[in-house]
């Protein structure tokens, strides 16, 4: 009898009681990595190909780097077209000046579970010393009265990992636990996580919903579940509980590793970026970075090129507005029909505008009160009011609107003539679309693909609501933060802090140096109702801050750095049956990102770096290749 099989009838026979009773025996299973099946071509298969194929990889996040790395490593020739001027999508980074010194920074912490294994591999094969990660002590969750869990430390052999955890807490009690109905084996869906089924029965409700109207522990919510599905960004009342059941089976329930996860010594652009963008250059993969791809040129059901254009030679810009619409006093925010935001103020007695993308990747400016300039939210680029930029990653200037009045409305346009540039066509035989959700749907929007079903597929995916990242060097050390890292429950904004100046450099040097701390506050997903202005939101992260460390409550803040984004995937009740996957209607066109429908259980970069060797591994098929082997944790759980 196999040994999951023996466990199941052991515990069902048993009861609950005697099951905890045999742990001895029940401890000895373990989840195994397993490698994920597909139809892959078998051994007879070549390595590499004979005659070399064009593909354009469109994104520069993990998902096309991971394709990159694999289509080119079999001797395809890669193109990579990235919007922004550096690879690495949400672990790309930009230096800053603050405090007399230069600092690199980024999207927001980032931890790197044990679990992951293909984002592993495609760190391993890129050269990238394992010396460049610190493993995490474990995983805290700090409450709002206080108290504090640790997770993490405990076994990685089922029941124990489950049971540790009770064991540990001072919120949960073991006996009432193991003996109410409400208790370990019947979080129902948790431990019998399986793709089908699960999604079949859970993907209609949220994961509120879920554990409401289950018979789940309320205790064993408010502790486990809730914090831990935070981390999915998304909130728990609009997350999938499907998707919820797939996140626990891959991060704890289902996988061999626990909740290990490694940080990084030194900022992810310079310990893992910098590598992996070497290793493409010695693959022959041609990197156009900051070139936008506009569109996908289709034909008798093939792409056969990716339409691209540099930001400055952009689309014919032209919008119309009402003069009573612009203020007296700063800019006023307009759309135009293809989607460009555009500021229009006042000038003397005339009227002055910008292109309102931010020169680093395009994201929309807004107007900054206080300084009368711009400021991008998402990368904390801020400009002057010429809109020259004056601090963040972006080099160039917003570009400058001409502005004419034609009877009574004010027509906006690009300075010169109209362009009629069509932008350059990058041929290929193969393409891979490897964006996040917005790129995704904005690239099929403006290409004729002639296919409603796939077009409405795309256009239906979301995006999670907003998160911020607030980085702040404080006068003082934070003696009583035993860890680099810790998970926030019960706060309207904070869901995790992270202390630089515990772990990486050169942040440490500047804590030892000035005896001060930098922290970074990270507000996952915030509710519509919570939406406030920068200063409102800062101030209440800040308080947060002081209550979750009261001896923090008299530092005097140095320098901050304020983003606010919105370009993580939703993973909403019903999304699921309309995801597109990896393969398309289109036979050479492929898909890869965290948002791609596949069947496996992976999550956030895990699910990126699998699905841009999954969609390598669908190009290698097509060219009678071997397949290259993807492992994964177990597809089931384990009372599945």
């Amino acid at each position: 009898m196999e040994r999951r099989e023996f466990i199941k009838k052991l515990l069902v026979r048993s009861g609950i009681g005697a099951g905890v009773a045999t742990v001895g025996l029940v401890g000895y299973y373990q989840p195994r990595k397993e490698f994920y099946h597909q139809n892959a071509v078998g051994a007879e298969g070549a390595v590499r190909l004979e005659v070399s194929k064009k593909v354009v990889v469109v994104g520069g996040g993990l998902a096309g780097i991971s394709s990159s790395l694999e289509l080119a490593g079999r001797g395809f020739d890669v193109t990579l077209v990235e919007s922004s001027d550096a690879l690495g999508g949400k672990l790309t980074g930009w230096d800053i000046d603050a405090l007399g010194e230069r600092f690199p920074v980024e999207h927001g912490f980032h931890g790197f579970f044990n679990q992951y294994y293909n984002l592993n591999e495609i760190f391993a094969s890129a050269g990238i010393n394992p010396d460049v990660f610190s493993a995490s002590p474990g995983y805290p969750i700090i409450f709002r009265n206080s108290s504090q869990e640790v997770f993490g430390q405990a076994s990685k052999y089922f029941p124990f990992n489950v049971l540790s955890i009770i064991g540990q807490s001072s919120r949960l009690d073991m006996v009432s636990f193991l003996k109410n109905n409400k208790g370990l084996f019947s979080t129902g869906e948790l431990f019998r996580y399986e793709y089908k089924k699960s999604f079949t029965k859970y993907d209609t409700i949220d994961f509120m919903t879920y554990c409401r109207q289950g018979d789940t522990l309320p205790a064993f919510v408010d502790t486990v579940l809730h914090p831990f599905a935070d981390a999915t960004m998304n909130r728990m009342e609009l997350l999938s509980a499907a998707e919820a059941l797939r996140y626990f089976h891959f991060y704890f329930m289902g996988n061999p590793e626990g909740l290990a996860f490694k940080i990084t010594n030194y900022d992810c652009m310079t310990a893992l970026i910098t590598p992996l963008e070497s290793r493409l250059k010695q693959l022959g993969v041609k990197l156009r970075k900051g070139c936008s791809a506009r569109s996908l040129k289709v034909d008798g059901g093939k792409v056969i090129g990716v339409v691209v254009e540099r930001p400055e030679r952009g689309l014919a810009l032209q919008l119309h507005v009402d003069p009573a619409a612009v203020p007296k006093e700063g800019f006023a925010e307009f759309v135009t029909d293809e989607g460009v935001p555009v500021l229009v103020g006042r000038k003397g007695n005339g009227f002055l505008a910008f292109d309102g993308r931010c020169t680093h990747i395009g994201c929309p400016v807004i107007p900054d009160n206080l300084t009368g300039g711009f400021n991008c939210p998402c990368h904390a680029g801020r400009y002057d009011a010429s809109g020259i930029p004056v601090s963040g990653p972006p080099k160039a200037a917003l570009a400058r609107l001409v502005v004419t009045q034609e009877g009574n409305t004010l027509v906006v346009r690009h300075d010169g003539p109209v362009s009629v540039y069509d932008g350059e066509l990058l041929a290929c035989d193969y393409c891979v679309v490897a964006t996040d959700v917005r790129g995704i749907r904005g690239l099929v929007k403006a290409s004729q693909m002639s296919h409603p079903e796939f077009e409405l597929n795309v256009s239906s995916l979301g995006e999670a609501d907003p998160y911020v990242v607030y980085r702040l060097w404080i006068d003082r050390p934070i003696d009583s933060a035993e860890f680099p890292f810790f998970t926030v429950s019960g706060y309207t904004y904070t869901d995790s802090i992270s202390l630089y100046s515990h772990f990486q450099e050169p942040y440490i040097s500047w804590g030892k140096k000035h005896g001060g701390t930098v922290v970074e506050l990270h507000a996952y997903a915030i509710a519509p109702k919570d939406i406030l202005s920068e200063e409102e939101i800062k101030k209440a992260m800040l308080q947060e801050f002081h209550t979750i460390f009261p001896e923090t409550g008299d530092a005097k803040v140095l320098h901050e750095l304020f983003m606010q984004q919105s370009n993580f995937s939703r993973w909403a009740p019903g999304d699921h049956a309309h995801r597109p996957g990896v393969e398309t209607p289109f036979s050479n066109l492929f898909l890869a990102g965290d948002w791609v429908k596949v069947d496996a259980p992976l999550f956030l970069m895990e699910a990126a770096a699998f699905t841009g060797r999954l969609a390598a591994n669908a190009i290698f098929r097509q060219e009678s290749l071997k397949s290259t082997p993807l492992p994964i944790v177990p597809m089931k759980g384990l009372f599945a």
